[in-house]
């Protein structure tokens, strides 16, 4: 049994990690940022105009993803980095949760647009198919990928401490925070956007993802599937009407789940899992389970 401990507690990430992991987020993508504000003319000759297409952009919305990386690799190795990355192919979860990322959120978006009063006045707004699949393309490989930082490494650390709702809403503020500087660009999306509904979505988003990622044992696809549904250019502008139907939702999620949101039992709080059957829900269906 000592031995067996021994091997399971190697290579597991402090809690102490989620210092260097937000300093590196933090400072890698406010840094390139950072620059082209308080230095456009020189980044842009040396550069280009940033968007939200640029290279250095992206590299900006991968910090997260760096972060996690860099710490997994340095605490456990190239095999904890697979068994890290192992969490992106956790897919089982209850139906439900299914019926919401596909069928609830695209009705979040159209009912908000119709809320607004432009869900049949706004034109498709791509031109051709090829358009609209470069689109689709960069949203599934931009923000989505933030997920292999915030809830792939800063979650489960976070619960380890906290409950799942005081470790969502301090998440939230903090992923929130995070995109500051891109509303401070112009060029990017975020600069025709207002902060503060973004930063209560990003809080309200948080509640909805813990519980799912509680939920799928531990998933860090199906958060990113959610990342991508929110982002998808499909859906119609339902600003700021899609906040306060998701502020809704997140409402409902909460009270659903509030056994599990309000304590640390079943909450996941390994990076690295040792056990798979642990990060497996007992009941795919009704969500009835233990671990679901």
């Amino acid at each position: 049994m000592i031995k067996d401990s021994s091997v399971a507690n190697r290579g597991q990430i402090p809690f102490i990690s989620l210092v260097p992991f937000l300093l590196m987020a933090f400072g890698l993508a406010w840094g390139i940022l950072a620059l082209f504000i308080f230095l456009p003319d020189q980044m842009t000759a040396i550069f280009g105009q940033i968007t939200g297409d640029h290279p250095l952009f992206f590299l900006a919305v991968y910090a997260p993803a760096i972060a996690a990386f860099i710490i997994v690799m340095y605490k456990a190795g190239t095999s904890g980095l697979r068994r890290y990355l192992a969490r992106t192919l956790l897919w089982r979860c209850s139906l439900l949760w299914y019926a919401f990322l596909i069928i609830g959120i695209p009705l979040i978006f159209y009912v908000g647009s119709a809320w607004k009063g432009n869900l049949f006045t706004e034109p498709f707004p791509f031109p051709s198919l090829q358009s609209l699949l470069i689109a689709l393309r960069l949203a599934s490989i931009k923000g989505p990928i933030e997920e292999l930082g915030w809830r792939g490494l800063a979650l489960p650390l976070l619960q380890r401490k906290l409950a799942p709702i005081w470790a969502a809403l301090f998440l939230g503020v903090i992923w929130g925070f995070w995109h500051l500087p891109a509303f401070l660009l112009s060029g990017t999306q975020q600069s025709a956007w207002s902060f503060t509904p973004f930063f209560a979505g990003t809080i309200t988003i948080s509640l909805i993802v813990t519980a799912l990622f509680n939920a799928s044992r531990g998933s860090i696809l199906l958060p990113a599937l959610m990342h991508f549904q929110l982002m998808n250019p499909i859906w119609p502008d339902a600003q700021p009407y899609d906040t306060y139907l998701l502020v809704g939702a997140a409402v409902l999620v909460v009270w659903f789940n509030r056994k599990a949101m309000f304590t640390r039992v079943g909450a996941v709080t390994e990076v690295i899992s040792h056990a798979e059957s642990r990060m497996m829900p007992r009941d795919l269906v009704s969500g009835k389970g233990k671990n679901c």
